[in-house]
Formats: structure tokens, C-alpha cells, sequence
């Protein structure tokens, strides 16, 4: 039973958070550019790296939804990014909701995070649009 929680804490610490640092990734179904393109992830897109190929240029992750799948590491970076998590997420002017409405995200929109204040976060997406979302509707 130790052996089991000492094995699964040492699996947790291995994930690490990085990102989509490219416009447009392909997500692969193996570790090699003949594997099959499942989708493609925005610039932004937060990934939990759980594991690597034997030659560690190829990533195995878990995406917000738990899918897992195959990414190069040339097309990631650690950087601080989340993404939407629900329906539509309104993005403020300001961090509470008494600041104006900007704009709003469907689920699934990457941001790279530029603030924290308390529970909100100051956040730019790809296109360049900024804005503050709560953190209890990002990943």
C-alpha cells in the first residue's frame, strides 16, 4: 500500500503544466509525425505533460478535458496559460464582476495568464484581446 501511494505522489510531481507556444499545434495519436492527426490546439492551450518518448522529444499529455495524446516539445513552453472551462465565461474590464463586460469566451478558449489579483485573473488571448476572468471558470 506505501509503495502504491509512493509511486502515484511520484507520478503527480512528474506532471508538468506547459503550453501551446505556436499559432497552430497537431495533436498526434503516437510520438512520431506519421501518427495520426487527432485535432489541433491554439496558441495558448495549457497541457499537463505526464510522460515522454524514449528519445523525449515527444510529449504524452492529459488536455483540461483529461484526453490524453501526443505533442512535440518544440511546440511547447512552460508558460503561465489557462483555459475556459464552461459555457460562456464573461472577460471584464477590470477584476470583479462590477467592471464592464468586454467580451465572452465559449468553453475551450486558451489565454495566457498576465496578472493575478485574488480570484481573478488578468488574461490575452492570441488575437490580442485582454481582459480579467474568474479563476473558478478556467483550467
Amino acid at each position: 500500500m506505501f509503495v502504491c501511494i509512493l509511486l502515484l505522489a511520484a507520478a503527480a510531481a512528474a506532471a508538468e503544466r506547459m503550453a501551446v507556444s505556436v499559432s497552430v499545434a497537431n495533436i498526434r495519436s503516437g510520438p512520431d509525425r506519421s501518427h495520426e492527426v487527432l485535432w489541433q490546439a491554439e496558441k495558448y492551450t495549457p497541457v499537463k505533460v505526464l510522460d515522454r518518448d524514449q528519445s523525449g522529444s515527444w510529449c504524452y499529455f492529459a488536455d483540461y478535458e483529461g484526453t490524453r495524446a501526443w505533442l512535440h516539445e518544440n511546440l511547447l513552453q512552460k508558460m503561465d496559460t489557462v483555459i475556459t472551462k464552461t459555457g460562456l465565461c464573461n472577460i471584464r474590464s477590470g477584476p470583479g464582476t462590477d467592471h464592464e463586460l468586454v467580451f465572452q469566451a465559449q468553453e475551450g478558449v486558451p489565454f495566457k495568464v498576465l496578472d493575478r489579483k485574488g480570484a481573478w485573473i488578468r488574461v490575452r488571448h492570441a488575437d490580442g484581446d485582454t481582459g480579467w476572468i474568474h479563476k473558478k471558470l478556467v483550467w
